[in-house]
């Protein structure tokens, strides 16, 4: 990944006269280290990134889909009505458009600003009531039971939230109650014989999307500083960045 890694970007940078796309993830890292936004958005230098994690990327793309069979046929999949939701995949014009997260996605303008917020979902599911069910796929591999309580994955329900929020902005009616449809790599076997085997485990989430907004605009109040911002409190890319200093001027 590391020749595609630009730490001197001169492109996406924040300009307050001219639209400026604002994605999921940066809200999230705004949220996590308002310096290392800053620092991305603003001024060019982002985080290193991290190796893509392929393997989840194919859970994924087989999910999609697994779902579209059902979406076409307008059927609720297996573990749907394993776990009795009353929903069927959403048959919609726009469905590969909300996918695309990096060159589409959906999308809402916050009024008086210049600021669009994007995301892209993994699914969409619709109930009899015609209300919209936020639905996002994950891959693990652990021996424990998956659930969302762990303190790093709020930030799956920030996710959540966000594109519940995206699909209220732009009209449609959208359920409190999303859903993960998570994955767990089971290495529980005998032996491996070219095959990985998931346990499949759908868990509810009911989102409160109210700190969206506010929290955009506190995003973009940043970015109109002309100073950087404090660090997150727990960033260790700052941490890092502070203790490398001390030994650069000896």
């Amino acid at each position: 990944m590391s020749q595609y890694y630009n730490p001197n970007r001169k492109r996406n940078l924040y300009n307050s006269q001219e639209p400026f796309r604002l994605s999921r993830s940066k809200i999230d890292l705004f949220i996590k280290c308002p310096r290392c936004f800053y620092l991305d958005r603003k001024l060019g230098v982002g985080q290193p990134p991290g190796y893509p994690f392929s393997l989840n990327s194919a859970v994924d793309k087989l999910l999609k889909k697994e779902f579209d069979i059902h979406r076409a046929n307008n059927t609720s999949h297996p573990l749907m009505r394993e776990y009795g939701i009353d929903a069927v995949p959403l048959a919609h014009t726009k469905m590969d458009e909300w996918r695309d997260s990096l060159r589409r996605g959906i999308t809402a303008k916050i009024d008086g600003s210049n600021v669009v917020v994007t995301g892209g979902v993994d699914d969409v599911w619709v109930n009899p009531q015609g209300e919209y069910h936020i639905v996002d796929y994950k891959a693990t591999s652990k021996d424990a039971e998956v659930t969302l309580d762990a303190e790093w994955q709020d930030g799956y329900k920030r996710q959540m939230e966000v594109y519940q929020w995206l699909f209220r902005k732009n009209g449609y009616k959208v359920s409190s109650i999303g859903y993960f449809v998570y994955c767990n790599g089971d290495t529980d076997k005998e032996a491996f014989d070219g095959r990985l085997e998931f346990k499949i485990k759908i868990i509810p989430y009911t989102g409160d999307d109210s700190w969206v907004e506010k929290t955009v605009l506190s995003a973009t109040e940043c970015l109109n500083n002309s100073s950087l911002p404090d660090s997150g409190a727990d960033c260790d890319f700052c941490k890092y960045r502070q203790a490398a200093k001390q030994f650069e001027n000896i």
